[in-house]
Formats: C-alpha cells, structure tokens, sequence
C-alpha cells in the first residue's frame, strides 16, 4: 500500500514537471521567429490554405489560449468537438459526450511536422529505437566495467593499480562526450578501421539488396564508447569509495569471522551493501545519456532522438523540438521513479 502511493505522489510530482515544461518550451518556441503557416502551406500558400491551417493550429487565438489548446492536444484525456475529423485526426475513443463536444481518451496528440507534414509522434517513435539502443549499450559497458574497475582498485587501495585507475577515471570524466567521439571516430573508425573493422558512420539497422534488413552491432560499439566513457568513469569512483566504505565495517569483519570466504565476503556482502551510490548514478547517468546522445548522434550520423531534433532545430521545425523535448523529459520522470523502487529491491533498509 505504501508502494502505490509513493508511485503515486511521484506520478503526481512528474505530473507537474511536465506541465513546467510544456509551459515554458510553448512560450520559448512562440517568441522565436519563423511562420510554420508558410512551413506548413508549401507551395499552395494561398488565403484559403492558410486559413484552414490557422485554425487547426488556433494561431488566430491568444498565446494563452494557444497554449491550452496545446494541453487539450497533448493530453491523454481531453475534450474536442465530437465530429469525422477530429475523430481521424486525434484517432480517439470517446469516454461520454454532451452537445457537440466529446470526453475522449487518445494518444498525446504532438500534432505535425512543419517540414515533412509527419505526424510528430510517428517520427519521433521512429528514431526513439536508435537513441534507447544507443544509450542502453552506452549504460551496459559503463556499468559493467565501472563496477568492475572500482572493485579491482578497491581490493587494493593506495596500489599502483589503484592510482592508475584514479588518473584514467579523472581524465575520463574531465573531456567531453563529443570531444571523446570525434578522438574515438577518427582512431578507430577511420585511421585504424583496417585493423578494427569499423566504420566511421553507420546505423543500427541497414538494409541489403539480398538479405534484407538487418542489425549490424558493430555500428553500435564506437558511438556506445563514446557516451559511456563519463559515466563509467564516475560509476568506477563511486563503486571503489563505497567498498572501501563497505568493506571496514563490523558486518564484514563478522562474515569473515564466520569462515566466509573472501570472494563470498566481496560478492555476497560487500558489493551488495555499495550498490545504493552506484544505482543512483546508474538512474542519473541513464536519463542524462537519452539527452546527452543528441551531440553524439550528430558526429557519427546516428538515426536516433538526437540527430532528428537538432535537424528540426535548424529548420525551425518546433513541433519536432517540443515533441523531443517533452519525450525526453517524461523518460527522465519515468527513470527516477523505477530507480526509487529499485532501492527498496536491492536495500531492505530503505523504505518507501
């Protein structure tokens, strides 16, 4: 019980945050100049045409009352007049009606690309897959190897070993993710990409005239590097303060008293009891990297979130910028509350 009402407090809370963001994205991307009209209207960029597209956007309103027949839009439940049209357009179900308005439940509606005319939904769900590919592989290796990294130098602090890893992780968090992967593009991807087999450019899927469309990995293992290489620099920190931490407490020294083994002492015990710090970079890095990937994405011509919304950026496309902007800012809400359970799963003593 206290479970779902923490989810649901949290839920509130995020609620909100997404409000503060559709709020001020709307206003920021309203005093900018450009004339979606014309964006949208093309070539048949008569009176009529620009009247119809006037009032499917209520750009004939108050900003104000723009911005709430935004929210209408964008909400999952909303209130829209009960007609054919709006029925394909906003594809909703009705939940009850009164006059000619309509209670519906729908899909956020994100409206259309001023460039392509796309719905914004269906090209940012298209490229969502290279970004979560992206950023999940770059967590994986940071992970992995920062966990294992600080572990190695927490067994042995004040080695060699021990100071080796310090000077990387520093330098690893000190450069930039996009200074990083132009370094890492250009070593591995084009000056060594005989030895190493890579590519300066690719993406996850491509399509040959024979076999079809296909993953292709190793498209993904230079760009992964070069955004998880901050992350797994500040997880191996962390992981090798917090067993050091760990491994001088009381629980400890009585495991080893018992007869326990060292590698049971380490694996069952200590690292277990160090996870908390490392979950909560883990939680933090994860929702940072969907939103970090932008710069990457760009320098190696990934398909993803990124590469979409700064093309939408220079092309003054804001649907396509506030679309991108609110999905990442709902993965971050949605991040941080899986990670606050995850605590209670990995630490009995932390409660809800």
């Amino acid at each position: 019980m206290n479970g779902l009402r923490f989810v649901g407090q949290r839920l509130a809370h995020g609620l909100l945050i997404m409000l503060g963001v559709v709020v001020a994205v709307f206003f920021l991307f309203n005093v900018l100049p450009g004339d979606p009209v014309a964006m949208l209207a093309g070539q048949r960029n008569d009176i009529a045409t620009r009247a119809a597209i006037i009032a499917d956007l209520g750009l004939d309103k108050p900003l104000p009352a723009q911005l709430l027949y935004y929210l209408n839009d964008i909400s999952p439940i909303s209130v829209h007049p009960d007609t054919p049209d709006n029925q394909q357009k906003y594809n909703y179900q009705r939940l009850f009606t009164f006059g000619n308005q309509a209670v519906v439940l729908k899909w956020p509606y994100l409206r259309r690309s001023f460039q392509s005319n796309k719905p914004v939904t269906e090209i940012l769900l298209d490229h969502l897959v290279g970004t979560l590919w992206l950023a999940g592989a770059a967590m994986v290796l940071a992970t992995f190897f920062g966990i294992l990294l600080g572990m190695a130098a927490a067994l042995k602090p004040h080695s060699f070993l021990d100071h080796a890893f310090i000077t990387l992780s520093v330098l690893g968090i000190s450069v930039p993710s996009f200074v990083a992967a132009i370094i890492i593009a250009l070593t591995f991807g084009f000056y060594w990409s005989n030895f190493t087999g890579l590519s300066l450019t690719g993406q996850l899927y491509e399509v040959d005239a024979f076999t079809g469309r296909h993953l292709v990995w190793q498209n993904l293992l230079l760009p992964a590097l070069a955004l998880g290489i901050r992350p797994l620099a500040v997880i191996m920190q962390l992981t090798r303060a917090s067993m050091i931490d760990v491994l001088t407490q009381d629980f400890i020294r009585t495991a080893r008293a018992k007869g326990l083994s060292s590698k049971q002492v380490i694996w069952r015990h200590a690292l277990k009891n160090a996870l908390n710090p490392v979950i909560t970079a883990v939680s933090g890095w994860l929702a940072s990297l969907m939103a970090g990937a932008f710069f990457i994405e760009y320098i190696f011509n990934w398909k993803g979130l990124g590469s979409v919304t700064l093309h939408a950026v220079e092309n003054l496309d804001f649907p396509v910028v506030i679309g991108a902007t609110l999905l990442i800012a709902f993965l971050f809400i949605l991040i941080n509350i899986l990670v606050d359970l995850l605590y209670a799963v990995v630490d009995p003593r932390v409660k809800l």
